[in-house]
């Protein structure tokens, strides 16, 4: 997309944020409609992500949930517009909180340990963020993957650093720094479950097939002695605001066995995703990565 396309499309977002809501759901609903018809390639991956997670589903009921999905997912792109313009009270009035929320600062004053907020790909990960920078107490630390136009990627980072103390880091660019800021007491907000290739990463299984899973969090946690506590995201219905929850800190984890760390960590995430399927990212490539000798899967 040009710069000017990206302005325009910046531009109607800025509008988007002084509507309520509930009008941005019910916009989401019929957009994400048409979404699912026009974007024939992620809906194909989308798809076969589905029929690979879940084989013994009908077709007819993972094209429903799919469906769904892209709903979920235009949703969570016009709530963009609420997190990066409205107010924070208005924000604050729509995120409802469940769970441990001071955990990381508990540990830290009373343990001096840093935490790591794992957090998987539901669409309302963005909400995460901002719930972990107004609503407690411990800065944060992020990493970001840098985006191809520089507008974008101003406005990337101006969105998820409005809210407070928190610092983001390139994936691209060398982990010190970050490893500096967790030292120096920074919560890492950490999303664990995409396929980034083979680097720093092992096969282990996702719903059953084989997936590339990047193996930073069991190591990064038992290199710092870091609490690791799970923050799942929901979107409620009908533009209801979000559900941001706060879970208890894993047990036993992490452990001396990284592989076997990282499959409990996959384990979890799919019984999450049962929860709530259809606001699970399933338009990412997950399986894009195969072992040697393995077709394609895409």
């Amino acid at each position: 997309m040009s710069d000017l396309g990206i302005r325009l499309a910046l531009a109607f977002l800025w509008l988007l944020h002084w509507l309520p809501l509930p009008v941005l759901a019910a916009m989401a609903r019929g957009l994400g409609a048409v979404l699912y018809r026009l974007a024939g390639s992620r809906r194909k991956v989308g798809l076969r992500n589905l029929e690979l997670c879940f084989p013994d589903m009908p077709l007819a009921d993972r094209e429903h949930l799919l469906r769904q999905h892209f709903q979920w997912l235009t949703q969570s792109l016009l709530d963009r517009a609420v997190l990066w313009w409205a107010s924070p009270a208005r924000i604050q009035r729509l995120i409802h909180i469940e769970g441990d929320i001071e955990l990381a600062e508990r540990v830290y004053q009373t343990e001096g340990r840093a935490t790591m907020w794992l957090c998987p790909h539901f669409v309302g990960l963005d909400v995460a963020g901002a719930a972990i920078l107004l609503c407690q107490k411990r800065p944060g630390a992020s990493i970001y993957q840098s985006q191809s136009n520089p507008l974008m990627d101003k406005m990337m980072k101006r969105g998820r650093l409005r809210f407070g103390n928190a610092e983001i880091f390139p994936r691209q660019d060398s982990i010190k720094p970050l490893l500096r800021a967790i030292k120096d007491g920074r919560g890492f907000f950490n999303l664990p479950d995409m396929d980034f290739g083979m680097q720093d990463a092992a096969f282990v299984p996702f719903f059953g097939v084989q997936a590339a899973t990047l193996l930073a969090p069991s190591r990064m946690a038992r290199l710092l002695n870091m609490v690791v506590q799970p923050v799942i995201t929901e979107l409620l219905p009908n533009g209801q605001g979000w559900r941001v929850r706060f879970m208890p800190a894993l047990h036993d984890f992490p452990t001396k066995d990284v592989e076997a760390d990282t499959a409990a960590l996959n384990r979890f995430i799919e019984n999450e995703i049962l929860k709530q399927p259809a606001q699970y990212l399933w338009v990412h490539k997950r399986f894009k990565t195969r072992p040697p000798g393995e077709p394609g899967l895409y």
